[in-house]
């Protein structure tokens, strides 16, 4: 009896393990830390897809200026999800919100899927952030 507890047990353990990213790390719509706001756009832009699925993002938002953006767990082909985040997100980070809504940005050539997606995602949170306000 003990054996089957045991193998029952760690079963679980590695199915546990083996959950997407996403599923145990998933984030509020939005949360305040130390005067910076996070727009989590997993829910808001939860119709957008790059080429392999949904790519949420959170928008680190201190005072009007987008701090940082950072990509969460999705599963786009790092490669070419490191060449959208290296084209898109500078495009946002440091504007404040409103030079931020007016950008027309750029996609990264042969990630266009992918940068399209993050552009949307973005765009989406922003525009969920100025809906609040």
């Amino acid at each position: 009896m003990r054996i089957s507890n045991t193998i029952i047990c760690s079963l679980l353990i590695a199915a546990i393990a083996a959950m997407p990213v996403e599923a145990k790390t998933k984030k509020k719509s939005s949360r305040t830390t130390s005067k910076t706001q996070v727009i989590f756009t997993g829910d808001i832009a939860s119709k957008v897809y790059g080429y392999n699925g949904k790519t949420p993002v959170n928008i680190h938002v201190k005072g009007n200026k987008i701090e940082r953006i950072e990509v969460l767990p999705n599963e786009e082909t790092p490669q070419y999800l490191k060449r959208a985040v290296a084209k898109v997100l500078p495009q946002f980070e440091g504007k404040t919100l409103s030079e931020a809504k007016k950008v027309h940005a750029d996609v990264a050539t042969g990630a266009t899927y992918t940068s399209e997606a993050l552009i949307k995602n973005i765009q989406m949170g922003l525009e969920h952030k100025s809906g609040k306000k």
